[in-house]
């Protein structure tokens, strides 16, 4: 008897440290993997959001053509590509050359600063003290500047580096459309592993959990990340237009602003600014059109933001927030969705089975 209870608890025990070996081994392998395709996982996460959020116009696209998946899927990403690429790369252009051209004169002595105009002393609380500083700038700058020269010689690498990094990310989002395009490509093998996974993770909840992710990116997508992309694109050509220095950096501004859905507060300055260096006609005409793409989101987001996206506004803020943090540029849109489809996901959960339907 004592034989017998002891052959089987031996039995036991191979089994739990054959269960432990197999389960570190897992682990291990899933550590190793993440570590390996960590600097690809921005990459792939927005590309995967992409391929999601534009499937439906995707579709279309196939059934005109008669179902041919592959030539179908380089001209949705060229499409992409040339709709969502070439706005960010002329504004970047100018950022970046905005940015090394003020770096150059600073390196050089050679920045001039025109002289203030008469109106803004008439500025509450600052107009004085700026007219004061800006005066000095334009008639003796070099003296000026060695008031600042530490903090200008420390600010002009910072100021290489975010171009750098502004030519880093517009290539992170074409390779992120690429991979969106691989993806759509070979979407029944995709629907077919995203599939398996949720009825693995969810069981018999799997087909609702999968159709809530896909309607809460679609719609986030496009309803909160595609307003914002819509109103800097419309806001950067307004800039451009008037005139307004680094017009490539203001739009990059008010993009982030947007996606933060405080867009609007980055147009009070920039109005501000034009109405002091432009003529009135012309800067009231600017005023007009910072109004209009002010209230775009109004008009775009009900038309954009579909069903299943009743996302609390704060939930966008710190998912971009903290994605931006992670991850630089490519992460203010990505953390935003992820953090939205994970708020979405913890409501179902708490909620039971019923609260998983699409187009909750």
């Amino acid at each position: 008897m004592a034989l017998e209870q002891s052959a089987v608890e031996k039995t036991h025990t191979n089994q739990a440290l054959r269960a432990f070996i197999e389960i570190s081994l897992v682990v291990v392998m899933a550590a190793a993997s993440l570590m390996i395709l960590r600097p690809f996982l921005p990459l792939i996460a927005w590309g995967i959001i992409i391929a999601i959020a534009s499937y439906p116009g995707y579709g279309k696209l196939l059934r005109i053509f008669g179902g041919r998946r592959v030539l179908v899927a380089v001209i949705w990403t060229l499409l992409l590509l040339s709709i969502l690429i070439v706005p960010v790369v002329l504004l970047a252009q100018t950022l970046v050359e905005g940015i090394h051209s003020l770096a150059g004169h600073l390196r050089d002595g050679t920045l001039t600063v025109p002289l203030p105009p008469a109106r803004i002393e008439t500025w509450p609380l600052i107009g004085g003290p700026l007219k004061t500083l800006w005066t000095a700038a334009s008639t003796n700058l070099g003296e000026v500047l060695k008031r600042f020269t530490p903090q200008i010689k420390s600010s002009i690498p910072v100021l290489l580096s975010v171009s750098a990094g502004i030519g880093l990310s517009v290539l992170q989002f074409v390779l992120s459309i690429l991979v969106s395009g691989v993806l759509l490509a070979s979407a029944d093998g995709a629907a077919k592993v995203s599939r398996s996974l949720v009825n693995r993770l969810f069981e018999n909840n799997g087909p609702e959990v999968e159709d809530l992710v896909g309607s809460t990116i679609r719609s986030v997508t496009s309803g909160i990340l595609g307003v914002a992309v819509i109103q800097s694109a419309f806001a950067g050509l307004g800039f451009l237009v008037v005139g307004l220095p680094g017009a490539g950096l203001w739009a990059m501004i008010f993009l982030f602003a947007a996606v933060l859905q405080v867009g609007p507060l980055v147009l009070i300055p920039a109005v501000a600014y034009v109405f002091t260096i432009a003529s009135t006609t012309k800067a009231v005409t600017f005023l007009v059109w910072c109004i209009i793409v002010a209230l775009m989101d109004n008009i775009l987001k009900p038309l954009l933001l579909g069903r299943g996206a009743a996302v609390p506004i704060v939930v966008v803020f710190l998912g971009a927030i903290g994605g931006f943090m992670a991850m630089g540029i490519i992460g203010l849109f990505v953390g935003a969705v992820v953090l939205s489809v994970g708020y979405k996901l913890l409501l179902a959960w708490l909620e039971g089975p019923t609260a998983a339907q699409p187009g909750i």
